[in-house]
């Protein structure tokens, strides 16, 4: 058996050297090492040797298909590396094709300022916030220290649902995220800080108001704020969303119901070819609207007013893209024009990072 062995080891590795195709060679395998290759058979005559017959060609006939499969794979990666190379040598590519047409979906404006705001407001340590779009009377107005007298909820600027059975409940469309910053002090321990972008509803449209729109709003509440924090921090966003160094704050007095005092906040542009550049002095334009959490919206959310004290911020999403990225009509931003958001859209990779600049 010695001698069959010897010349059976001889015959296949030569025949595996030889071996002119992968076809040829996957033969080569099944007739070795198939369920009926020759090795097979012989591990299969190990079960009715005497244990001496064994311990002596066992050995033999494992070294045997140790063998065979090593030259197996050795001639394999060499055929398949000659078919790469003769792929590669007889391919051409046609540098004066076109190239592919980039895919043809873009991230609207407002989802990334949206991404541009998370951005910026993590650096500072702010969270996100979010609340439903659907609200009830006493998160959008009663918690935040507006009258029942004030405009603000008449029918002709808020969107109102049906009274329920009973009457107790009104339900509305929400006109501001500031319900996510009630429903964050009432839900969460202080200390506080958060912005809550999100949509907002009210019954206006034109060039610059539109029935539905993006909001966020910005909340800290903690322990010694003052106004100063309110203006470092507002200084801090604006400067690094417009991404300039020499932008200009100016607080004008104000009045809101849920803060106190209130301010409203310009921020300073330069003309640059008759357009309205953000930058310097030389006019002012408004921006947002802020102050200090008034004690009775502190004291509505089960807070002490005289412990706890907060800032509160918001502004239009769609009116800080319009002002970065030159847009003049903010009803464009809904109209589902595809010619407008591939000339303002966004690639899916422009994803802004404080690091490598919000405006990518």
């Amino acid at each position: 058996m010695t001698t069959d062995l010897d010349q059976l080891r001889t015959d296949l590795l030569g025949a595996i050297d030889a071996a002119a195709g992968l076809d040829g060679l996957e033969s080569l395998r099944v007739h070795a090492l198939g369920k009926q290759g020759a090795i097979t058979g012989l591990l299969k005559t190990l079960g009715g040797m005497s244990p001496e017959d064994r311990q002596v060609q066992g050995p033999r006939i494992h070294g045997l298909r140790e063998a065979v499969t090593e030259a197996l794979g050795a001639r394999k990666g060499a055929l398949e590396k000659a078919v790469l190379d003769a792929r590669l040598a007889s391919e051409r590519i046609d540098m004066t094709l076109p190239v592919d047409a980039a895919p043809p979906g873009s991230v609207h404006p407002v989802s990334q300022v949206m991404d541009e705001l998370a951005e910026i407001f993590a650096d500072l340590g702010f969270a996100v916030a979010t609340g439903p779009e659907i609200e009830d009377d006493w998160h959008n107005f009663t918690a935040l220290n507006i009258p029942e007298s004030h405009p603000a909820r008449a029918m002709h600027d808020t969107f109102y649902f049906p009274d329920d059975a009973a009457g107790e409940r009104k339900m509305l469309l929400r006109t501001h995220t500031s319900p996510v910053q009630i429903r964050t002090m009432i839900g969460q321990k202080p200390p506080i800080r958060i912005i809550a972008p999100g949509r907002t509803y009210r019954s206006d449209s034109d060039a610059t108001h539109t029935p539905m729109f993006h909001q966020v709003e910005g909340l800290v509440i903690d322990k010694g704020i003052t106004l100063g924090h309110l203006k470092w921090t507002l200084e801090t966003f604006l400067k690094a969303f417009f991404e300039r160094d020499d932008v200009v704050l100016r607080l004008r007095p104000s009045y809101f119901p849920f803060t106190e005092p209130s301010a409203e906040v310009d921020v300073g542009y330069t003309m640059v070819n008759g357009k309205r550049v953000i930058g310097g002095s030389e006019g002012w334009m408004e921006v947002l609207g802020s102050g200090m959490v008034h004690p009775k919206v502190i004291a509505a959310c089960g807070l002490d007013p005289d412990e706890w004290q907060g800032f509160a911020f918001g502004c239009g999403i769609d009116r800080l893209a319009m002002l970065k990225y030159g847009m003049d009509d903010l009803r464009a931003f809904f109209d589902g024009d595809i010619r407008w958001l591939r000339h303002y859209g966004f690639a899916a990779l422009d994803v802004p990072t404080l690091s490598g600049g919000v405006g990518a």
